[in-house]
């Protein structure tokens, strides 16, 4: 197990181990749904699967407990699929590699999944336990949360019976959360126009990398460099200079994460190779000093590659720099209601070339549905302009907080009592699915909570060990004191 076979508390270690050990992608999730039935079949607890894949499994109260309320427990299968450039991982078919560094879990070239197998595999040794007193437990694992909330789009009507959700899904030991952000993808698209290249061009790979990347919602607001707005200044300085053509963009990957790295191919005329150059070396001097608190690591490469025969026509080439510089990225507003929180985001999230298109994905986040709209339409414009076939994803509702949630003031009890310190209350700017289960059950009382994860949706993934433990320790309070059935 990497050395987790010796951390505690030992069900969650050994069950996030398995989990670490099936491919577990977005949209492919058939694997870890299949190891959910056959581990609901080996301890014989019913369970249930709706048409789009989410699963539940049931276990009845343990004895003397039958008075008190059920609960769903609730996580997502799914994980975000990054690696470092240099990493060879099929996230398809390769098992995560988890390792122990000091307090931390990580993964080696790739993201761990803690975010959400961690949670996962507290539910798994609820489901499992003899000895861990609780009521009746509905224990929810729904598909594709990370690249579309689609479980929580389609779970069925009457699928849950219990009246309070503990979602398990987010990433801050000692914090309570009761509210998160809404969040929707607008996706411009560009038709791919070639043209051959003029033979007296001299052909350049750029190339931005060592950035930290991360959350698109828990860490727009931490000042890291995007690798597609890096790289594009770059080309747009260049195009401003000189007769500059695309031959290939490539950058980012997934809507819900903050770009580590991009490329492009470009050609400029062959008697301006070495002001090119030049100009490279002042920019990479200038963006460096500019990004050394966030982002020391920082890097790009300019190097020279052979001619291609045909090109991004000119003016295609340049919509496409334009455009990317126009599109806005990072935080909006914050919010006005509570200190510290992003308001209103948006991430410029991918840039790639297939299908003889150019497709640009951006996702925009706020936590009230007005500010949302019109930061997807401030996109959505700079697309417009640019003659790009607009498109937009369904988007997910935000999560109004409720401080009055009779969950909440229960969990905020258990809380103090073991630690001895309150938690802290707080919403969330990423989005959660519980705005969704909301929609479709409206006397759901719900907060949020799970151990500390740090670099979600990045290589540099990290999960707490220490903090596990108390995730763990409180849980299992938490479940003896939820209130009896009136």
């Amino acid at each position: 197990m990497s050395g987790l076979a010796q951390l505690l508390p030992a069900d969650i270690w050994f069950y996030f181990n398995q989990i670490c050990a099936i491919p577990r992608m977005s949209k492919n999730e058939q694997h870890i749904i299949a190891y959910l039935k056959a581990f609901a079949a080996k301890h014989n607890l019913p369970f249930k699967q709706d048409a789009i894949g989410n699963v539940l499994i049931l276990k009845p109260a343990t004895l003397g407990l039958n008075s008190i309320q059920s609960v769903v427990l609730q996580s997502h299968m799914d994980m975000v699929c990054e690696k470092n450039a240099d990493t060879v991982h099929d996230f398809e078919s390769d098992a995560i590699k988890p390792f122990v560094d000091g307090d931390w879990v990580r993964a080696q070239g790739t993201t761990l999944g803690a975010d959400d197998g961690i949670g996962m595999a507290a539910q798994l040794a609820l489901l499992a336990s003899t000895d861990v007193a609780h009521g009746a437990l509905e224990c929810l694992f729904t598909v594709d949360e990370e690249t579309g909330l689609t479980g929580a789009h389609h779970l069925e009507p009457n699928f849950l019976t219990a009246s309070i959700l503990l979602n398990l899904d987010s990433e801050d030991e000692g914090q309570l959360f009761i509210g998160c952000a809404g969040g929707k993808n607008t996706i411009a698209t560009f038709p791919i126009i070639e043209e051959p290249l003029p033979q007296k061009s001299f052909a350049i790979k750029v190339s931005v990398s060592g950035l930290q990347g991360g959350h698109s919602g828990d860490d727009i607001d931490k000042g890291r460099g995007n690798a597609i707005k890096i790289l594009n200044r770059y080309l747009y300085l260049m195009m401003q200079d000189f007769d500059l053509q695309l031959v290939s963009f490539d950058g980012g990957n997934l809507s819900n994460a903050i770009a580590r790295e991009a490329v492009a191919i470009a050609v400029v005329p062959s008697k301006f190779k070495e002001t090119a150059r030049i100009e490279f070396n002042c920019f990479l001097h200038d963006i460096q000093e500019e990004f050394k608190e966030s982002e020391p690591h920082l890097t790009m490469k300019l190097e020279s590659v052979a001619l291609p025969e045909m090109g991004i026509s000119s003016e295609l080439s340049r919509k496409i720099i334009l455009t990317l510089y126009a599109c806005p990225h990072g935080v909006i507003r914050m919010s006005r209601q509570i200190d510290g929180l992003v308001e209103t985001s948006t991430n410029l999230a991918s840039v790639k070339m297939n299908n003889h298109q150019i497709v640009i994905v951006t996702s925009q986040r706020s936590d009230t549905e007005e500010c949302k709209i019109d930061v997807v339409n401030t996109v959505s414009s700079v697309f417009t302009l640019a003659n790009a076939q607009v498109t937009f994803t369904d988007g997910y509702p935000g999560w109004k907080p409720d401080v009055n949630s009779p969950i909440l003031n229960v969990a905020k009890s258990v809380y103090q009592s073991l630690f001895s310190v309150p938690p802290q209350v707080r919403a969330i700017h990423a989005g959660l699915e519980c705005g969704l289960f909301l929609q479709k059950y409206p006397n759901l009382d719900m907060i949020s909570f799970g151990p500390t994860i740090k670099g979600a949706h990045s290589p540099q993934e990290r999960l707490s060990i220490s903090s596990v433990q108390k995730f763990w320790d409180y849980l299992t309070l938490l479940l003896k004191a939820i209130p009896e059935v009136k």
